[in-house]
């Protein structure tokens, strides 16, 4: 009433009262203060006043030593007693509540939109203070739809009208939730929201405010999580620090939003999860699962993954174990996709969710799920081997792991008596275990055991690409611990390999797909006579020789992909150097393709390693075979010329052979004298990997065997600079295969007598020597002992060694038998 009152004494100041204080009683007025009385009070004489005034009155009475007395008759009075005149303050609320209702009802017209700032200020002040005013007047503010009105003046051009408008909401808002609902109609909290995302500081913090006593209703949470964007945008001003003040009403409003149990959904799609799990582990089996059929469908951020991991895995657990076909649905679908993520699937595997997925997956439990559930099952599973983890030292059931015999064999088993899905998902499964150092011995070893390594092979046939694709991912995981089980298998199955040449090289399908064929052909035992010869009547040589030359062509080393097909393609194409003496159709090839002189261009690619190590060994197996195929003059006939044979230049011409004492070319005979191939063989023996520069070395070899020129060959790597490197090699004191390999050629080096001596003052030569003597197996310190008596650091007393080079090797005997240095 106070608030009226103030209206009506501003709307005098205004000079806008419109004559209605005419209207005023006199006996509501009190004589002292001439205004309409708020608490009136009756005294001696009859006269009604404001209590405050008429009791100063008598306070001033007393100042100045008389006796109370009346204001009107001036009459002292005995006792100063105050009583309230309740029937006069009564009427006098009455009537006070019926002007401020006339007055709010003549200031409705001014709460639009086309009204002036003043007149919209006005309108909304004078709303407020009736809010404040008396119950009747409040009445009038909700049956004209004034809370409604106010709320539409939000979308004001006036920055003062938004705020004012934005004050008077926060008063309607501080009473009940029929209030709140109220002025929540229309676009109201819309545009709330809008000021909360602004710059305006004002407006913003107003806002929040605003919002944060709305939320206090069930009904307005609801129209607040329903707008797109109103949590992420709360969210936001909650995790500020920059306003404490406006981030902890933020907050609040947050908490309102939470409690409200259908909002649940809704907040959690807006990344707030945690009421939905709350209601999701105290909830009754039946919410419970229409909960987990919401989180299956919302997409989670990696550390929602986490935190749902991290509340409620265990939970899922029991479910995939226990719980009914509905809820395991259910459960293996939210596992699935919170398993995707590394880190929420290392928290899976600490709640313990392993041991639930393998005994559901068992195969004397297996007809108890259907196969859409096993084949979640499967998924989750291959999710979570995914992660990183270690598995070999994750307890699975006492002192079981995934990967302990028992448990590989229960699952390889599965692999053979289920569907494609699963067998896809549980492939997958073997290949992420397979890819990791400290689990693939175990994973090996239960396949060996189980004998499973024929059904895997089989998949290569497979119409189901998936599980083609990931069963051909995992044999080449393990072809580099199973080459030989692995190539019995396409050596009883010619269909099979086969297949697996089709899929490498003569469909235009998955890269991957096809790139996992090709390295499990290129890691096939290299000496299997029975493939390479199966390989050939393919055709599988000649695809890969063209794939190789077309490569080359393009510059290897500019593309990643080029660069690991290559590596794949020369070791495929390489297996025909290794069974060259044993079959002529490996002959024909390497000669109509020009092979000693292709593997000679690819020792350039010093950026691809295994290409130039693999080259280097094929070049030192094509080599060996050039004392058998170098001919005489009158048995020389023309060269067959290939476009492939050509390979970028034209065919060298017949010229004599000092070494294989015969006429010689590196297509006919793969002599390496011929095309460049020994400067390069000699460039490698400095190479920053020691295979390269063995393999190298083995090549350059081949010049000093038995029944060729060994001073000829001595005198061939003179030319090309080969000598000293040789010596460089020695001198680094290798160990093994190596050491052997770099003494044998050094000593036959040094049987030429000049450079003998002139190594003879090589301190470092002789040491390196000595070395050899004293720590190489005996063969190599048979050699170092020659090699020393060579250079005098050791005494001859016997005419067993000649000093002189010989034109066809010694008693050392060939190196030959050495060669076969690869696995």
């Amino acid at each position: 009433m106070e608030r009226h009152r103030q209206g009506s004494r501003r709307q005098e100041e205004d000079g806008s009262d419109d004559g209605r204080e005419d209207d005023v009683l006199s006996a509501f007025v009190c004589p002292i203060t001439m205004q309409v009385m708020r608490d009136p009070v009756v005294i001696e004489t009859g006269h009604a006043y404001e209590r405050e005034a008429i009791a100063r009155w008598f306070d001033e009475c007393r100042e100045l030593g008389r006796g109370p007395c009346c204001p009107i008759t001036m009459q002292e009075v005995r006792r100063a007693d105050l009583r309230p005149v309740l029937a006069l303050r009564a009427a006098i609320d009455e009537w006070a509540d019926r002007q401020q209702g006339d007055e709010l009802r003549g200031v409705c017209q001014w709460l639009v939109k086309d009204a002036t700032e003043k007149e919209a200020v006005r309108a909304i002040g004078c709303a407020a203070r009736g809010w404040s005013g008396g119950r009747a007047v409040r009445c009038v503010v909700r049956g004209e739809g004034m809370m409604q009105m106010v709320g539409g003046m939000l979308r004001s051009g006036s920055a003062v009208v938004r705020l004012r408008a934005l004050e008077a909401i926060q008063e309607f808002a501080k009473e009940t939730d029929q209030d709140r609902e109220a002025v929540s109609q229309g676009d109201t909290i819309r545009t709330i929201v809008k000021f909360i995302d602004c710059e305006d500081c004002q407006e913003r913090e107003l806002a929040v405010s605003v919002l944060c006593d709305l939320s206090k209703s069930e009904v307005v949470c609801g129209k607040i999580s329903e707008l797109n964007g109103a949590v992420l945008i709360l969210s936001k001003v909650a995790g500020s620090k920059a306003n404490p003040t406006i981030a902890e009403k933020a907050e609040k409003t947050l908490q309102n939003l939470d409690k409200c149990e259908k909002n649940a959904v809704q907040m959690a799609e807006n990344g707030r999860l945690e009421p939905l799990l709350n209601l999701l582990i105290e909830g009754s089996p039946e919410k419970q699962l229409l909960i987990a059929s919401s989180l299956e469908k919302i997409v989670l951020s990696n550390d929602l993954k986490i935190l749902v991991a991290q509340r409620v895995g265990s939970l899922f657990a029991g479910v995939v174990e226990k719980g009914n076909l509905e809820a395991k649905e259910v459960a293996f679908k939210v596992l699935e996709h919170i398993s995707t993520n590394a880190e929420s699937a290392k928290v899976l595997i600490e709640e313990h969710v392993l041991l639930p997925l393998f005994r559901v997956l068992s195969i004397n439990r297996a007809n108890l799920l259907p196969p859409r559930l096993q084949e979640a099952a499967a998924a989750v599973l291959a999710n979570l081997v995914a992660s990183g983890v270690d598995f070999g030292t994750v307890p699975l059931d006492g002192d079981r792991t995934l990967v302990s015999e028992d448990i590989v064999h229960s699952l390889l088993h599965l692999i053979s008596n289920t569907s494609p899905p699963i067998q896809c998902k549980l492939l997958e499964f073997f290949d992420t275990l397979s890819s990791s150092t400290g689990t693939v011995v175990s994973i090996v070893s239960a396949i060996k055991s189980s004998g499973a390594i024929t059904n895997l092979v089989q998949f290569v046939e497979s119409d189901h690409q998936e599980s083609r694709l990931a069963s051909l991912k995992l044999l080449y995981k393990i072809s580099f611990h199973m080459d030989h089980e692995i190539a019995q298998v396409f050596r009883a199955s010619p269909t099979l390999l086969g297949c697996l040449v089709e899929v490498t090289f003569l469909n235009d399908g998955n890269t991957d797909e096809q790139h996992a064929a090709l390295q499990i052909l290129a890691n096939l035992p290299k000496r299997d006579k029975h493939l390479t010869r199966e390989l050939m009547e393919q055709g599988a040589f000649k695809i890969v020789a063209r794939k190789v030359l077309s490569i080359y062509r393009r510059e290897a080393g500019s593309d990643i992909y080029d660069n690991a097909v290559l590596e794949g393609l020369v070791k495929v194409l390489a297996r025909i150097t290794y069974v060259l003496r044993d079959e002529p159709q490996c002959i024909s090839l390497a000669r109509e393709y020009n092979l000693a002189g292709l593997f000679t261009s690819l020792l350039r690619f010093n950026s691809l390693e295994e290409v130039q190590l693999v080259s280097a060994k094929a070049l030192m197996n094509l080599s060996l075979e050039s004392k058998y195929l170098t001919t005489t003059p009158k048995f020389d006939e023309p060269e067959h010329k290939s476009k492939l044979a050509l390979f970028g230049r034209k065919p060298s011409s017949f010229q004599f052979c000092p070494v294989h004492s015969g006429v010689c070319s590196i297509r006919g005979s793969f002599c390496i004298l011929d095309g460049k191939a020994v400067e390069r063989l000699v460039h490698c023996l400095n190479h920053g990997n020691k295979k390269v520069s063995e393999a190298a070395l083995a090549a350059l070899c081949t010049l000093l065997e038995d029944e060729v020129e060994i001073a000829e060959g001595v005198l061939v790597l003179h030319r090309a600079n080969g000598i000293a490197p040789i010596f460089d090699i020695l001198k680094e004191n290798p160990t093994g295969s190596f050491q052997h390999r770099v003494t044998w050629a050094v000593e036959r080096i040094l049987r030429a007598e000049e450079i003998a001596k002139a190594a003879s003052t090589d301190g470092s030569l002789g040491s390196a020597l000595v070395h050899a003597f004293q720590h190489g197996d005996s063969r190599t310190r048979r050699i170092a002992e020659a090699a020393l008596k060579h250079v005098e650091k050791i005494p001859i007393f016997s005419q067993i060694i000649d000093k002189r080079p010989s034109m066809r090797g010694s008693s050392m005997g060939s190196m030959e038998r050495f060669y076969k240095f690869d696995r």
